[in-house]
């Protein structure tokens, strides 16, 4: 699987870092805002990198593309963020090739997310993949490889139950709230930023908590507006956010900042028992506030650990949508072969039409009575057969397609 950008040979590398070998703390020096995203994108495609596909989550931080090197990719992650070379040596993946088109189907279908079944990741591939096409970087290769793996997900989501029930890391903390405190009804509960991980939280409080003390801050007023208008809760001026974090007993952080926006400080005058969940990567909250005897602090990664028969009975489902996700990426590497010796293909019925043309035109020249109007239709329809047969020939399983692609143009000198 390689391209040929400037004549220089290239392959196809997945390179990147999850939940399954790097904890919280590092996954946020790895994490890609998006303007960092977009600042990669560019530098890597001045370089050479083609076909280049970013996701960056609470979850992973991954870079598909084309390069000489996957060292090219992983130069680039570490030049954008604040992790280091050997940090993410000591717990990163890197797959090549076929490898990385079946990491990227398994990514995008749920089966690789740290709860399984959570399809929120195939949004979140579609926008990366929109970026990335924006600002030319992609071509035939990678969009069809991303429709793939979209229509892998539709399908196991509509024709498996892998999704079902209501889990997610929003639905995790709202478990966790109903598990651990008591008279959770009469609790003053602050959501801190609506992103769409807030937004899900706050949908799920007001589904599952019986609630009236329920309270939204963004450092955008009018965006929380929309959602409290959605949900009938209570929106607070972010000027006041120490004021009314101290004031309530459960404070539930999803923001999208890359330092801790809160600390020990904001904190450090109240006695009030307090419990704060953080949903964000990098962390927003501080683990200085472990400190204070007052506060409980539990990040999402706690959260995601949450297992119940919702969770089990997914794991049923898991050899479908292998299935599924085999039949689509069969499809897709079939196509890819395809597109190997497509050309070759081109220029063998090139080379026909030429031998047609000199040879009709010899015919012509030396026989008064030809016919050149069937010499044309018969001679198009033997090209056609010929390079139908060729092509079936490098479609079949036990071709050696690279060997038969250098005889081709040897025989027919193309």
């Amino acid at each position: 699987m390689q391209n040929n950008p400037s004549n220089k040979t290239t392959t196809f590398y997945a390179i990147g870092l999850s939940y399954k070998k790097a904890d919280a703390d590092i996954r946020g020096k790895f994490s890609l805002n998006a303007a960092k995203k977009e600042q990669l994108l560019l530098q890597a495609k001045a370089e050479g990198v083609s076909n280049l596909i970013v996701t960056s989550t609470c979850n992973r931080t991954e870079l598909y593309g084309f390069a000489q090197h996957p060292f090219q990719l992983i130069k680039h992650l570490c030049e954008n963020t604040s992790g280091t070379v050997e940090e993410f040596q000591k717990v990163a993946y890197v797959y090549k090739s076929n490898e990385a088109i079946a990491h990227m189907f398994k990514m995008g279908t749920g089966l690789d997310s740290q709860i399984l079944g959570d399809f929120e990741i195939i949004s979140q591939l579609k926008t990366s993949f929109n970026l990335s096409k924006k600002l030319g970087l992609v071509d035939a290769f990678s969009e069809r490889l991303v429709n793939a793996v979209i229509q892998a997900s539709k399908k196991i989501k509509n024709e498996t139950e892998i999704s079902s029930g209501a889990t997610s890391v929003s639905f995790a903390s709202v478990q966790y709230i109903l598990k651990n405190v008591s008279n959770v009804s009469d609790k003053d509960i602050l959501l801190f930023g609506t992103g769409k991980i807030g937004r899900n939280t706050c949908d799920n409080l007001v589904k599952h908590i019986d609630n009236k003390h329920i309270s939204l801050i963004n450092r955008t007023k009018d965006k929380a507006e929309k959602i409290a208008g959605k949900f009938d809760v209570t929106v607070k001026d972010y000027a006041n956010l120490q004021t009314e974090i101290q004031q309530s007993d459960i404070v539930i952080v999803a923001t999208g900042a890359q330092q801790p926006t809160i600390d020990k400080e904001i904190l450090a005058s109240t006695d009030k028992e307090i419990l704060l969940l953080d949903l964000s990567i990098p962390k927003n909250v501080s683990d200085d506030v472990l400190e204070l005897p007052n506060v409980t602090l539990v990040h999402l990664d706690d959260l995601s650990k949450i297992t119940d028969a919702t969770l089990e009975r997914r794991k049923e489902f898991i050899p479908k949508a292998e299935l599924i996700i085999d039949e689509i990426k069969g499809e897709f590497l079939s196509w890819l072969e395809t597109r190997k010796f497509a050309p070759t293909i081109k220029a063998l019925k090139s080379k026909l039409q030429e031998i047609k043309s000199e040879e009709i035109d010899f015919q012509r020249r030396k026989n008064n009575q030809f016919n050149q109007e069937q010499a044309e239709v018969l001679s198009d329809r033997i090209i056609q057969k010929i390079t139908k047969h060729f092509a079936n020939h490098l479609k079949a399983d036990d071709t050696a397609t690279s060997d038969s692609i250098a005889m081709i143009s040897k025989v027919f000198q193309l």
